[in-house]
């Protein structure tokens, strides 16, 4: 059973980058997970390895898992390798039993609806189809409002967005914009610099019924030397104590029937 909510319940999805982080998202009473590598850099793709860790948690906790394919870091214009690594690695996500993928594609201040199709063809399976979100390249976009009708013609079911801006709650507005255009079609979840104090103030300015976060901390200090040699800051810690505190910000608007 997916524990994922529905009905006025409003959806926590928390993105993880490791078994732990999988565990303590759970342990705070995340709906969904956001399966990546390299949060630092945005979310790519995760490792096999990584995968086959995360599911079998996840699985008994009856969550649902969704993976991000993104073959590199920078913008989202692939061209046909990547494209076909894109594909590659959409099908080795869904054949280790993800609910869902990530993914988007862009140029030129547009969606690249032309890879996107292209990509999407390559994910028929045996079963029902893959959950599909339509990741954060729509933040690129000249108007984000206009990639709504587009993602649900191209068999997306999510739009995750920032509205464009740094976080969420400055790009409300667009948001807001984009949730009304969907009118129930597809779910519009709202992401980026989400915390515990300020998603009541965010869902109220957008009505939004789902929201992302990395729920995060610092565990420690960076390593010096590492960063000196250019091997990159260390990774923060999803917090299973943030996360129950969303949740518990989040319920009391659900409660409440609010929105």
């Amino acid at each position: 059973m997916i524990r994922e909510g529905t009905g006025t319940r409003i959806n926590l999805e928390v993105c993880v980058e490791s078994v732990a982080g999988a565990r303590a998202a759970i342990a705070g009473g995340a709906d969904r997970l956001e399966l990546c590598s390299a949060l630092a850099l945005g979310g790519l793709t995760p490792s096999q390895g990584l995968v086959a860790a995360v599911m079998p948690v996840a699985s008994v906790a009856g969550i649902p898992v969704r993976a991000m394919v993104r073959p590199r870091a920078g913008d989202f214009a692939y061209d046909a390798d990547m494209l076909a690594m894109a594909q590659t690695e959409a099908a080795a996500l869904l054949a280790q039993g993800v609910e869902g993928l990530v993914f988007g594609a862009a140029r030129g201040g547009a969606l690249d609806c032309e890879a996107l199709r292209t990509w999407a063809a390559g994910l028929a399976r045996p079963f029902a189809p893959p959950g599909l979100t339509l990741h954060r390249a729509v933040d690129l976009l000249d108007d984000p409002v206009s990639a709504v009708d587009q993602a649900i013609a191209l068999g997306f079911d999510r739009i995750l967005t920032s509205g464009g801006a740094t976080t969420a709650f400055e790009g409300a507005a667009t948001i807001g914009a984009m949730a009304r255009q969907a009118g129930g079609r597809i779910r519009i979840v709202a992401g980026a610099g989400v915390r515990p104090d300020g998603v009541v103030a965010l869902i109220a300015a957008t009505g939004v019924r789902d929201v992302h976060a990395s729920a995060s901390t610092a565990d420690r200090a960076d390593d010096p030397a590492a960063l000196r040699l250019a091997f990159g800051a260390r990774p923060r810690v999803t917090s299973s104590d943030v996360v129950a505190e969303l949740r518990a910000a989040i319920d009391d608007i659900s409660n409440l029937g609010q929105m």
